[in-house]
């Protein structure tokens, strides 16, 4: 038994993956993360930015529509959570803003922040420490509804890559038609000036008595 938990538990933590990244911000100047997530999903994001007095560091996380999902104007360490409606790119930006006049008197050591961000989504974010003792499970059945949360993630990745595969397909086989359809087109309009250059010139030729 102690051994399939073994197995489980390094399964589990080979397959999970957990989005960190820390950066450093310099003064007057904006970086921006961008994170591709499935519709439904819940995502939380764990920060923490170096204080500087006199130098705020706005945070924002928003979609490709521009619906902004959470705003911080002076961020130093929180959290921010929220589920996604539908599949899009989500951006995290961070933006360090000079006070007027005063960047030049900084020195370099305190014009810049350090920046460390933990993005989660999915079963990363389902707590089950909290599972284990509100329910009283085993460790055992701990990894157990880990590893069916993981498989049922899985198999929801796989449904969604069979859906874009198929929304693809779909996609090559119109504009293959399209293509075949614009060279039928092409070749008939050519066809067409080249008989009517030859009736032209003929006639021409005819009207100077060149050709009988």
């Amino acid at each position: 038994m102690k051994y399939i938990l073994s197995f489980l538990t390094f399964f589990v933590l080979l397959i999970e993956y957990t989005y960190s990244i820390s950066f450093n911000l310099p003064i007057s100047t904006k970086k921006c993360l961008k994170e591709e997530i499935h519709k439904d999903t819940m995502v939380t994001g764990d920060y923490d930015i170096t204080e500087r007095s006199g130098l705020p560091t706005h945070l924002e996380v928003k979609d490709t529509k521009g619906h902004i999902l959470y705003n911080k104007e002076d961020a130093t360490k929180g959290r921010f959570a929220f589920t996604t409606e539908e599949f899009d790119i989500f951006e995290v930006c961070f933006e360090t803003k000079s006070p007027h006049g005063q960047q030049h008197h900084l020195s370099p050591q305190h014009t810049t922040k350090e920046v460390t961000l933990q993005l989660k989504h999915g079963i990363e974010t389902k707590d089950y420490d909290a599972l284990a003792k509100a329910n009283k499970l085993k460790p055992l059945e701990v990894e157990l509804s880990r590893l069916e949360d993981l498989s049922a993630a899985i198999v929801s990745d796989f449904a969604y890559m069979k859906e874009r595969e198929e929304e693809m397909r779909d996609t090559n086989e119109s504009t293959n038609n399209k293509v075949l359809y614009f060279s039928i087109f092409s070749m008939c309009c050519l066809m067409s000036l080249a008989i009517w250059q030859v009736l032209y010139l003929r006639r021409y030729f005819k009207a100077k008595k060149l050709i009988d």
